[in-house]
């Protein structure tokens, strides 16, 4: 023969036999939900977002309406970011008990208790400056940040969710924000902490969404430098050792390689959030004929669990669910 008998094509020329060997399968349970919810009297709400096609502000009702749609198709958890009417210098709109975050936790849970419920945990959605924490001067002032941080994670876990997301990237929130939910009984309640959170150009598109650009500067001085790697590690174990029970990577795409470097150094469940900016340019792209939308979705999310994601917080998580059911009655899969 001219060449080795060996011949790795043999396990590539049937659609069948490329699932059976697949090294990484998606499935709608690796898949988060984000949903932004927005304070307002009108119970069906529901309002296009314009920086990210085929997503909503929706009002508490119309959250649990979606929630329920997405858990129907597999996906089994949604992200809550809140639209208040009132911010303030503080964000106390974070920890309202009437808060949209609060609310929707309440509607989920009554509609289908099932359905895991996470509440990002953050104040700058809900500041009149827009950063993550109180402002002395021109930087946030990170010790005086982790009260109204920790205050904030325990009104969501009182209205009935399930888990708390830290997005804020003070030092030692984590440790505020668990010292807070133990005290108070919620010693079961995890933290899926933003561990390796980068000051990435990706997020335009949600701060469009969520109302909450900076009104000055920007968050270099306490998001991470994206040049940076062995930082990231710092930082995941730091949020370890405080007591997270996830760390999340973010944005995913462009930083597959930390997501691969905290898969390999530590033992806990890791996350990785696709965020708006990734989100949105594969459905502009797709939108002026460039791009196949389901095929880039699909190979976007696959890089991101084989790089070593246990889940995705993605836009598409409903879409890809969809898809993914498709794939596994038909044994067809996307042609590239």
């Amino acid at each position: 023969m001219a060449f080795p008998v060996k011949r790795p094509r043999r396990l590539r020329m049937s659609p069948a036999i490329r699932l059976m060997v697949r090294e990484t399968a998606l499935t709608p349970h690796d898949f988060i939900l984000p949903l932004f919810v927005k304070a307002t009297p009108d119970k069906h709400f529901r309002e296009p977002i314009k920086s990210m096609p085929d997503c909503y502000h929706l009002s508490p009702a119309m959250a649990a309406v979606a929630a329920e749609e997405a858990y129907a198709v597999g996906v089994p958890a949604v992200l809550l970011f809140g639209l208040p009417t009132h911010k303030d210098s503080r964000g106390s709109g974070a920890w309202a008990e009437d808060g949209p975050v609060q609310l929707a936790v309440q509607e989920i849970k009554s509609a289908r208790p099932e359905i895991c419920v996470i509440c990002d945990t953050c104040l700058c959605e809900y500041t009149d400056h827009g950063h993550c924490g109180i402002v002395r001067g021109d930087t946030v002032d990170n010790d005086p940040t982790l009260e109204l941080l920790a205050r904030t994670a325990l009104s969501q876990v009182r209205a009935g969710a399930d888990m708390v997301a830290p997005s804020d990237m003070m030092d030692g929130r984590v440790a505020a924000i668990r010292q807070a939910l133990d005290g108070q009984g919620f010693c079961n309640t995890p933290v899926m902490s933003y561990a390796a959170k980068y000051a990435s150009s990706f997020y335009g598109p949600f701060r469009a969404a969520a109302d909450c650009c900076p009104a000055f500067g920007d968050r270099r001085t306490y998001q991470m430098d994206p040049g940076n790697a062995r930082e990231a590690m710092r930082e995941v174990a730091l949020d370890i050792e405080e007591g997270a029970d996830i760390v999340m990577v973010k944005p995913a795409l462009p930083y597959l390689d930390i997501i691969k470097a905290v898969r390999e150094t530590f033992d806990l469940p890791v996350a990785a959030y696709q965020v708006s900016g990734e989100y949105a340019q594969i459905k502009g792209a797709a939108a002026i004929g460039l791009v196949d939308e389901v095929c880039n979705m699909i190979e976007s999310l696959t890089s991101i669990k084989r790089a070593g994601a246990d889940m995705i917080v993605t836009y598409f998580a409903v879409k890809a669910a969809e898809v993914l059911a498709r794939q596994m009655t038909s044994c067809d899969d996307c042609s590239l």
